[in-house]
């Protein structure tokens, strides 16, 4: 298991595009990360005092690449930059993630082939009701800068 970094350590990510706060952990198959919906967050809406569960993709494709950066740096390797290429079934359960909220953001790798293309399942929860189930397909280039020329 592999645990202790800070966010920003593990993200491909500068500020204020880093929408997760906290890593929790990276398993072989999994990772989770956490959101605390506050005024300070990305995309907040003063009016309704939330962010749109539309962001929640965003949230999904960070934890990704947490997971992603966990295990390059614990190998010994740098982050990487990957792309989101698609979202399938994301449902959310509410029409925003409310002020206060504290998420639970889950992904468990259903397939990731050696060209760098991968299925994740997604989930973000709050104590323990799922609001938000989804796969996202992501890719991992070996050298972003070469696939984004062609």
């Amino acid at each position: 298991m592999i645990t202790g970094y800070p966010i920003e350590q593990i993200l491909p990510h500068a500020q204020p595009m880093i929408l997760l706060d906290h890593f929790i952990e990276a398993g072989t198959e999994h990772a989770v990360c956490k959101v605390n919906i506050s005024a300070g967050s990305a995309f907040f809406d003063a009016a309704s005092r939330s962010v749109p569960a539309y962001v929640g993709i965003e949230y999904m494709a960070q934890t990704i690449a947490a997971y992603a950066g966990a295990h390059k740096l614990a190998a010994g390797d740098s982050v990487r930059l990957g792309f989101l290429l698609g979202c399938r079934k994301y449902q959310p359960a509410v029409p925003a993630f409310a002020e206060g909220a504290e998420l639970n953001v889950s992904v468990t790798k259903v397939v990731m082939d050696e060209s760098g293309l991968s299925v994740f399942d997604c989930q973000i929860s709050q104590h323990g009701e799922v609001l938000v189930n989804a796969k996202l397909n992501v890719f991992e280039p070996e050298d972003y800068r070469v696939w984004l020329t062609e």
